[in-house]
């Protein structure tokens, strides 16, 4: 395998991704464009969770396009009354970086078959592949004649095949945990657990501010899930963010879009990043299956309706 590090011209200034070819031998039948997590402030191309997963998806057939995202200002974590300062790298850089290298990625083409691209990320990352994928939709089912659809090209308002999401956070607030998870919660050791105001900091930090989001990109749980690509949801077992995975794939059912969703039995949350835990092997064995299995994946199914720009007299 040849891994290749690129720089390309993004919304915001260079953005570094690294390419990792399917080997010699095996037969490249499917793209993911992948997002680290890391609390949207830590994280980077060399971390498992973006390296080995990478890696090891490409010696299954999938060419993954690694995204060195720009991070925002870290805060303390556990400081649940820090004050969340305005500047630096906020709410919409991040995911504006990842569409573009998922349409620059579906444009190029990469040796990967027409139609077979999908969007995916992990934690903090697959907040971003989630805000992504409804922004995508939004922009391909926008009526003819708007602006804010991509320059033409061959990538025009391109839509993932599916979305793959690591343990996500996807809501401003966590969702209340089922009476099962809250055990597990309670007993989690100092350190791996994520109580709701250490969350709020967290994504108020991502926002740059504590007003509330006020786009379903930024958080897309609870917006209209209409018509997004089938998502796979793999949650850790032992996680306070399950709650939130648990939740948007109750959301996505009931919006019509087709889900799959596993909770990994003994893990906690990040276990993508240790390879050394059977949890991560068997996840990644599953989000393999996914991707390059015919007819696993489902279809995606009708947008909502978006009205007609108003004629001009």
């Amino acid at each position: 395998m040849t891994i290749t590090d690129l720089v390309l011209d993004g919304p915001h200034g260079n953005l570094p991704v690294r390419l990792y070819p399917v080997p010699d031998g095996v037969t490249c039948v499917a793209g993911l464009v992948w997002a680290h997590g890391g609390g949207f402030m830590h994280g980077d191309l060399d971390m498992a969770e973006a390296d080995h997963v990478a890696r090891t998806l490409a010696g299954r057939g999938v060419a993954v396009v690694s995204v060195d995202y720009r991070l925002c200002p870290e805060v303390d974590r556990d400081d649940v009354d820090a004050s969340v300062e305005v500047g630096g790298v906020r709410f919409p850089v991040a995911h504006d970086e990842l569409a573009f290298v998922f349409r620059w990625a579906v444009e190029t083409g990469l040796g990967v078959p027409s139609g077979t691209w999908s969007l995916g990320g992990a934690s903090a990352g697959g907040n971003l592949a989630a805000g992504v994928s409804l922004r995508l939709r939004d922009d391909a089912t926008e009526p003819a004649g708007t602006t804010s659809v991509p320059p033409s090209g061959t990538a025009e308002r391109p839509t993932p095949r599916s979305v793959v999401l690591a343990y996500p956070v996807l809501h401003e607030a966590l969702p209340t945990p089922s009476p099962e998870l809250a055990e597990k919660i309670a007993a989690l050791p100092e350190g791996r657990d994520f109580p709701p105001d250490v969350v709020r900091t967290m994504n108020a930090n991502y926002l740059g501010h504590r007003r509330g989001s006020g786009s379903p990109y930024a958080f897309p749980g609870g917006a209209d899930l209409r018509g997004l690509p089938p998502t796979m949801i793999v949650n850790s077992d032992h996680d306070a963010l399950r709650s939130s995975g648990e939740a948007y794939a109750a959301e996505l059912a009931a919006a019509g879009t087709d889900v799959h969703l596993v909770r990994e039995d003994g893990t906690f949350h990040g276990h993508l990043n240790d390879p050394e835990h059977p949890g991560c092997a068997r996840s990644l064995a599953r989000m393999a299956a996914w991707l390059t299995v015919d007819g696993l994946v489902g279809t995606t199914h009708e947008p909502p309706i978006r009205p007609e720009p108003p004629r001009s007299s």
